[in-house]
Order: C-alpha cells, then structure tokens, then sequence
C-alpha cells in the first residue's frame, strides 16, 4: 500500500478532500499538522503534532525524527506548508520541487524579482520597511499603485491607493495586518507595485518533468480594480480566443522554468490586458478553499485525487467533457459574528446549482477584505455554457441572506 504524509494545516477547508481521496485510492495517509489535528483521530490517523509550517528546517527535523518508516510521497495541502514539504522531499531523497524553486513563489518581493531578472513582464514595484521609507517614497510613486504584504494569499493585506496621502494611510493598515498574520512582520517589509489594468485569469496546472499540462484556465468575471481585491467567481472553461489562452499558458511555463518548479500541481494568477500577459503570482500547490470540487466533472475524478495520482505515478486519464462549471466564494458582507442563513433551499433550486456549502461556523468571528482570511461558503455551478454556469451562481447567491451580528469587543472604545 502506497504512503504519503500529507501536511494538513488546521484552517485549511480542503483536509478532508485529500483524506477522502487519499481512501478511495487505499492509500495510507500519515497526517502532519501545524497544531494538534482534530481530523486524525477520526479517521484513525496518527497524527505528528505542532509543527510550525513556516520555519521548516525545524519542522523538518522535528517531523523526520517522529516519522518512523519511509513514505513515498510528501503532498502540502494548501500555500502554509509548500516549503515544507519541499525540503523534506530533498531530505527523503523524493522527487519534486526544489525548495529553492519554491521559496520565491511564498514571497511576492522574491516573486516580482525573479520575473524582473528573467525579462518577463512585471510591474515597476519598490519594497518598504518602515512608515518613514513609504513617506520618502510617496511623492515619486505613479498611481494608483498596490500595496501588498509579503506572504499571505486569498488577497489578504492588499489594497489600492490612489494618492499619496491614501498611499500612506495603506501601508499603515496593510502593516498591522501583516503584523497580525506572519511572525516574521518586522523583518519582510511591504511590497509596493504599480496597478495593472485589464481583466483577471487563473489557470490550474500540472507539471510533469517541467512541463506544463493545463487542466483548467478560469475567467473572473467580477472586476477586480480595487481598492479591495476579493476573489468572488471562477468559471471554466474560458472565453477568451484561443490564441489569448495559449498566451496565458506561454507565460506561465516560462515562468515556472524561470523558478525551477518541474513537478506537481501549479496554481497561476494573472492580469490580461492590450500590453500582454502580467503573472500576479504562481503558487507551487492547488487552487484554495473548495474551489477545485468544480473541476470534477472536467477532470473525471477530484483534483485532490488526480494530485495524489501525479505524486504516486498512478495513471491519469483525463476525460472529454464540453460541460461548463464555476464557483463563487461567498463574499463577507461586513465585520461581525456569523449567525446563521436563510434561503439555502431556494438557492440549491436555481437551476444549473450543483451544492452549496456554508463553511462559516455560528459564532465565528468574520471580516471581509483585506483583513479576512476566510469565506461564508462556497456556490458550484454546472452548465452547458460558461454565460449560464455564470448566472446561476448569481441567482443562487440572491437567494441567500446571512444574519451577521455586530462583533461588540470590536466596536467598543478603548475607554469601554
């Protein structure tokens, strides 16, 4: 029987998509998990405890002195543990990505210099360490620019200025939400780029001895100019002319050549406009949340399945199917406490519906962006058309209304 070590952070939404997978393959699953794993003694899994996914030299260690007999594979789940299991792939003598192929995609300076060293297209950007910094370099700056922090995803920390006294006033909030989020705020600074108009695409990949097998490129037909950068649809397959597409898919296997990255799953974000491709990011792991269960029907099998095939060397087929599907991320409406929902009847009876899943948890404490890092749910749609798989998440999602209570130690003074 096959074994892998999955690295399962606590947050994330897909641990039980790769469990699942991982059973219907009979494959043995050692869980390794950022804090105690509630998953694992339910699927009687023996679980290796409080790893810090972000320091992985030590976790490395840490995990390879507990690990006892040898796996065949080592898959991160989601972004917080790539790193990680790159290096103890190299320390296991198991094929995959180099960790240093990997490191410049966690880190959006790493990323924006590595495009800039290769002559591939990037934004003019800067890197700021300090308030007084952005202060000197505000009045240089062309707007509207983006201010991002270094290494959170899901458009976490960034936010669009427009003038150099918005400027200001951004990198101070993006600052403290990086602060909150990453214990290594103060020595990472802040990225700053400039805007890049045009529509946005992702594009859903495999890598095989380097080269780039497209499984999905995605249309976000929401603008997403800003200031906030909150990812609602995805839809698949896209409307762009297939010379457009190609582009797309030029761009990104030069850019993961660029990198290094030669095995697994490649998850691309990019801006389209008359000037030509511009790659926001490449992360060296799947599409996040729920999102890759609307690719089931395009890949005849999940895609959690389809990765753990890819790092088995398990045969892969994948099926014709003409069929359109997209996802809508449920959006944060406003800060507060998640309560409940109402209309979820309604919206699963919208045609062209697939399911519906609510993943907030009553009394979970919820934001929008930049500061959330998390969705009320999850919308899937299947059509025969991407205009239709489109129009059905909007309908279903009209049908939906969530009770959010105000979160009063929020809102209270620091007087009360």
């Amino acid at each position: 029987m096959p074994r892998v070590l999955l690295l399962l952070p606590i947050a994330s939404y897909r641990n039980q998509d790769f469990l699942d997978a991982a059973q219907r393959l009979g494959v043995e699953v050692v869980s390794a998990a950022d804090h105690c794993h509630q998953l694992a003694p339910q699927r009687g899994l023996s679980p290796i405890l409080s790893l810090h996914f972000d320091q992985p030299e030590a976790a490395a260690a840490q995990l390879l002195a507990s690990l006892g007999r040898g796996v065949d594979a080592v898959l991160a789940v989601d972004d917080a543990g790539v790193e990680l299991a790159a290096v103890l792939r190299e320390k296991l003598g198991l094929p995959g990505n180099a960790s240093e192929a990997v490191r410049p995609t966690r880190d959006k300076l790493a990323f924006r210099q590595m495009l800039q060293q290769n002559d591939l297209n990037c934004p003019a950007f800067h890197c700021i360490a300090s308030e007084a910094e952005a202060r000197a370099l505000a009045a240089q700056l062309r707007y509207p620019v983006v201010v991002k922090a270094r290494r959170l995803s899901a458009s976490r920390g960034v936010i669009r200025a427009d003038d150099a006294e918005g400027f200001l006033h951004q990198v101070r909030r993006v600052s403290r939400i990086q602060f909150i989020a990453d214990r290594d705020a103060s020595e990472l600074g802040l990225v700053v780029e400039s805007f890049i108009p045009g529509s946005e695409h992702a594009l859903e990949g495999l890598l095989e001895n380097g080269q780039l097998r497209v499984l999905a490129l995605f249309d976000k037909p929401d603008p997403l100019d800003g200031p906030y950068f909150e990812e609602t649809i995805y839809v698949t397959p896209s409307r762009l002319p297939a010379d457009r597409q190609q582009t797309i898919a030029d761009s990104v296997q030069r850019a993961c050549a660029a990198a290094g990255l030669t095995s697994g799953p490649i998850h691309a974000e990019m801006r389209l406009n008359d000037a030509d491709v511009w790659l926001l990011e490449i992360a060296a792991r799947s599409i996040g949340g729920l999102c890759g269960r609307m690719l089931r029907w395009r890949l005849g099998m999940t895609l959690e399945e389809l990765i753990l095939r890819h790092a088995l060397g398990l045969p892969i087929t994948q099926p014709e199917n003409s069929d359109a599907s997209g996802v809508m991320m449920i959006p944060v409406p406003a800060r507060g406490i998640y309560q409940s929902v109402a209309g979820l009847e309604a919206a699963r009876e919208v045609p062209h519906i697939e399911d519906i899943r609510i993943t907030a948890a009553p009394g979970q404490r919820i934001a929008p962006a930049p500061e959330g890092a998390s969705y009320l749910g999850f919308i899937f749609s299947r059509a025969a058309t991407p205009a239709a798989a489109e129009a059905a998440l909007r309908l279903a999602h009209a049908e939906l209304v969530f009770d959010i209570q105000p979160d009063l130690a929020l809102t209270k003074s620091p007087s009360q």
